[in-house]
């Protein structure tokens, strides 16, 4: 395969009205040229800018070292760490207006783009080999469904996503997952949703450029097809399923990985079972991902991620006020005082894929992990994978709730924890690609 590198289309922020600043010249299709302090709004359904209103914008730089700036972009939207930044970008502005609200979107090369996910990800001193591994996961996850997505109209994309994204909410039932095709305006968003791009606001390095360069237009493919290559935190010590988070679709390349070139001792594996999985949980056994190691961590984690230290194994108590308050501000069911939590369903790492809460009102079960995960905490839990352990019970009524548990993400396919310590461990990227996704193969589609 040769074929050409892509463009794509990155929605970066939406709101009423931005502020940027453009640093260097910058052009309009109909040739006149702005610099420095900008702003624009939403206005009547259109995009208000110079005093004119478009129907759509799109200001190119005229030269190759240009850039802009986008004043007060919200990061990590709807996690704990969530704040907002000022960040700069290479490449085009193209803004448009939907639902009243001015969206940003950058118009960049692939590999362009690359270059800022690996710095934005993760730390830009992290190893070689590990960059190099990262640079072909993200690459692969981009182009995987860039094809079909640009294929589908508007209107056959919102069918799409309504077909994606299974709402189903009665007295006992709700099951949703959030898929990667949501968006209608741009290919992909600059958020945790799909790989966090944050422009060349994270310093770059010359190892990052290198990582990209050397592994130019390489990405993991399955049966001649690109492997949709999903990545986590922290599996936890073992990696989860596709079809267990999201549509229920196997992909034999996303399956349970022991993230250890051994299996651990003394643990049975099938943490399906409940008993298998408590003891998984309420332990730490061995894996590439189960490090403490600063120098690793500073690598693959940005400043706002170090804010987080008890990724593998982890803990959070509540009250029955808090845990029930909780559940119903972010569930938008009143369940009255909580009376437990029960794992349905787990999957192959041991993370909740259905969850009964048993409430003194109702009762629901609730998945899939995701789901679960932003019912208990004000953002997110770190995971699904958790035990729950009811303390000073009251009339039937526990006071309080704490729930131990496993990982920081989904866990479906690369660890970044784990890949990054096996990159200081000396593993080539192919080798970390491949102990990852299992029976994929690498190859390059464009130079």
């Amino acid at each position: 395969m040769n074929e050409k590198e892509p463009t794509i289309q990155v929605g970066i922020l939406t709101a009423p009205e931005i502020k940027f600043v453009l640093n260097g010249n910058f052009s309009t299709p109909v040739g006149k040229v702005f610099s420095g302090n900008q702003q624009a709004l939403a206005q009547d359904g259109k995009v208000w800018f110079d005093n004119q209103l478009f129907d759509e914008l799109i200001i190119e730089p005229t030269t190759e070292d240009a850039s802009f700036d986008l004043i007060d972009v919200v990061i990590g939207i709807g996690f704990h760490w969530e704040r907002k930044e000022n960040q700069r970008f290479r490449g085009a502005i193209k803004l448009i207006v939907d639902s009243g609200q001015l969206i940003v979107i950058n118009r960049i090369n692939v590999e362009d783009y690359l270059t800022s996910v690996i710095s934005s990800e993760m730390s830009a001193t992290a190893s070689d080999e590990f960059l190099k591994a990262h640079a072909v996961i993200s690459r692969s996850w981009l182009l995987c469904p860039l094809q079909e997505q640009r294929t589908k109209n508007k209107e056959q994309r919102q069918l799409s996503e309504t077909r994606t994204i299974n709402y189903k909410l009665s007295t006992i039932n709700y099951t949703k997952w959030y898929e990667r095709d949501a968006h209608i305006h741009f290919d992909v968003c600059a958020d945790d949703h799909c790989q966090r791009y944050q422009g060349i606001t994270r310093a770059t390095t010359a190892a990052v450029e290198k990582a990209i360069e050397a592994t130019r237009g390489e990405v993991l493919m399955y049966d001649n097809k690109i492997c949709d290559a999903r990545f986590s935190k922290s599996c936890g010590g073992i990696t989860e399923t596709f079809e267990n988070c999201w549509a229920h679709e196997h992909h034999p390349y996303l399956t349970k990985v022991i993230d250890n070139p051994n299996k651990p001792k003394s643990f049975e594996m099938d943490l399906t079972i409940e008993a298998n999985a408590e003891k998984w949980i309420r332990n730490s056994p061995d894996a590439f991902c189960n490090t403490t190691d600063k120098k690793i961590l500073s690598q693959v984690l940005n400043n706002y991620d170090q804010e987080t230290t008890d990724f593998y194994r982890w803990k959070i108590e509540y009250t029955q006020a808090e845990l029930a308050e909780i559940i119903s501000l972010r569930s938008g069911i009143d369940f009255g005082e909580i009376m437990d939590l029960i794992p349905v369903t787990r999957g192959e790492s041991g993370r909740i894929i259905v969850l009964k809460i048993i409430g003194t009102k109702q009762s629901v079960m609730v998945g899939k992990e995701l789901e679960i995960r932003k019912w208990l905490s004000n953002s997110h839990l770190y995971s699904s994978t958790f035990v729950v352990d009811k303390a000073d019970i009251i009339n039937g009524i526990p006071q309080h709730f704490t729930l131990t548990g496993a990982g920081w993400g989904h866990g479906v396919g690369l660890c970044q924890i784990g890949a990054a310590v096996m990159g200081e461990k000396g593993y080539l990227y192919n080798a970390i690609l491949l102990h990852y996704f299992k029976g994929a193969e690498l190859k390059r589609i464009y130079s």
